[in-house]
Order: C-alpha cells, then structure tokens, then sequence
C-alpha cells in the first residue's frame, strides 16, 4: 500500500479497504453455505452413496470373490480332514485350519482364480480334442 498524505487520499484508502472487506466477506458467507450443505446428514449420505457406486466394481467383486473362495476353501478343507467329528481338539484344529486356508486364499485369490482358470481350459481343450478325433 502507498503512502497516504491527504484527507482525500486516506478517504479512497478506507473506501478501498471497506469494498475489499464487503468482497471477502462476500466470499466467506458463500464458502461457510458450502460447508453447511456439504455438513447436512442427507448430504453426507448422498456422497457416500456417489462414491460407493462410483467406486470400482471390478475391484469389490474381486474382494468379494477372493472373501468368497478363501471361505469356500476353508470349509472345505475343514470337512475333508476333520468330517463331522464330536472331538472337541479335532473341531479346535479344524476351525483353525480353517481361518488358516480362508486368510491365505483370500489373499492369494487371484493366483488361485488364475490356477483353477487354465486347469478347467485344459481340461475343456482335451475333451474338444478327443470329440474332434472322434468325429474323424
């Protein structure tokens, strides 16, 4: 700001600060609108709803699948090596083998769901294979 020497100057200085702070508290008021909607529960909700439609499908169905076949595994394996034993040590390790293979699974899912993927490819090769040697 320059130096103010007269009355006449000092005047236009105040006039200038007085539209400069009617400006930002114009700006304030509309900002302060912007947090008060923005802080309404509908509005919260709203948001919530547009990000979780918004987020990646094909990552959620990934983590659901992957959740999905680690459980699967798990309880699986469980009534393959324990069966319905009334033993309480046997249905302590079952459920800890269990939790064992679902974590592992659900972590490694895709190399899991990749695995299972080119097995049942080649077996599906091999039986249109031999359906075409048959046909000849």
């Amino acid at each position: 700001m320059e130096n103010i020497n007269t009355r006449e100057d000092l005047r236009n200085a105040i006039k200038a600060l007085e539209v400069e702070q009617i400006e930002k508290e114009l700006i304030l008021k509309e900002h302060f609108q912007i947090v008060y909607d923005s802080l309404r529960p509908i509005n919260i909700i709203k948001a919530t709803l547009k990000d979780l439609v918004s987020f990646s499908s094909s990552s959620i169905s990934g983590n659901l699948s992957g959740t999905a076949l680690g459980e699967a595994g798990g309880f699986l394996l469980k009534k393959l090596f324990i069966g319905n034993s009334g033993n309480i040590f046997r249905k302590l390790f079952g459920n800890m083998l269990q939790l064992g293979i679902t974590n592992i699974a659900s972590k490694k899912s895709d190399v899991i769901i990749s695995a299972v993927q080119s097995i049942v490819q080649r077996l599906f090769r091999k039986k249109e294979k031999d359906s075409d040697e048959d046909e000849d």
